[in-house]
C-alpha cells in the first residue's frame, strides 16, 4: 500500500493526506483480516481521481446495518457509491463461475445503487462483466418482465434477505471504472457502451466463428 500511495500520491499535499488517511484505514483493516489487499490497492487508485474532482471520500463505509459499500464520495448535496469487483469466485461455485458472477453484479447494483444518488463498478482492465441490460435502462422503461428475470438470477445466490422487485427496479449503474493498477491509473467508462461491447465478447464466445 505505501508503494502505491508513493506512485499516485502526487505533489499535491491536500490530496497526499487524504490518500494517507485511507491507506491507514485500509491497512489497519487487512491486519484485523477484514480486507484483502488485492481489493484494497484497487479502493486506494479509485479513491485519488474522486478526490481530484471534489469528492470527500472514505473507503469500507458503513451505510445500514448489512452493508459496507468499498468506496464512498460526497460532494455537494451528491453521492457515489463505488463497488469493487475482481471476478474472484469461491470454491464452491467452481462449477457455476458465470451465473455467479453475474448474479453478484446484479445483486450489488440493486442493492447498493439505492443509497447514493450515483452509482459505480470498479473492475480490473482483465474482467468482463455482464451487467443486465435492465439497470441501464431509465426505471420507466423497465419491464416487469425484466425485473423478474434479475430477481430470479440473484435469488440463486441471496436469500438473506432477498433481492426485491423494487430495489431491482429503482437500482441504476451510471459509471464504469477501469482500475488499472500496474499503470496506476483508472478510467472511466459509459454503462450503456461498456454493456454493448462487452455483449459481443460473450456472444463471440457462446456462438463462436467455424
Amino acid at each position: 500500500m505505501a508503494v502505491l500511495l508513493e506512485r499516485i500520491a502526487g505533489d499535491n499535499p491536500r490530496i497526499r493526506g487524504k490518500l494517507e488517511r485511507l491507506k491507514r484505514k485500509l491497512v489497519k483493516l487487512h491486519y484485523r483480516g477484514e480486507v484483502k489487499i488485492n481489493h484494497s490497492v484497487m479502493e486506494l487508485l479509485c479513491a485519488k481521481p474522486l478526490l481530484l474532482r471534489g469528492y470527500e471520500v472514505d473507503v469500507e463505509r458503513k451505510i445500514n446495518g448489512v452493508l459496507t459499500c468499498d468506496v464512498y464520495g460526497t460532494k455537494g448535496n451528491g453521492s457515489l457509491i463505488v463497488e469493487i469487483e475482481t471476478g474472484f469466485v469461491p470454491p464452491e461455485h467452481a462449477l457455476d463461475p458465470s451465473t455467479y458472477c453475474r448474479a453478484r453484479i446484479a445483486s450489488k447494483i440493486a442493492r447498493y445503487s439505492n443509497y447514493a444518488t450515483k452509482f459505480a463498478l470498479g473492475i480490473p482492465p482483465y474482467y468482463v462483466i455482464e451487467i443486465p441490460e435492465v439497470f441501464v435502462k431509465p426505471p420507466r422503461h423497465r419491464e416487469i418482465e425484466e425485473l423478474r428475470e434479475v430477481k430470479k438470477l440473484c435469488d440463486l445466490y441471496y436469500s438473506n434477505p432477498p433481492v426485491s422487485i423494487e430495489e431491482i427496479r429503482s437500482a441504476r449503474i451510471h459509471v464504469i471504472y477501469i482500475i488499472d493498477v500496474d499503470g496506476a491509473e483508472v478510467r472511466e467508462v459509459d454503462p450503456y457502451a461498456y454493456l454493448k461491447n462487452s455483449s459481443l465478447v460473450f456472444y463471440n464466445l457462446t456462438y463462436p466463428r467455424k
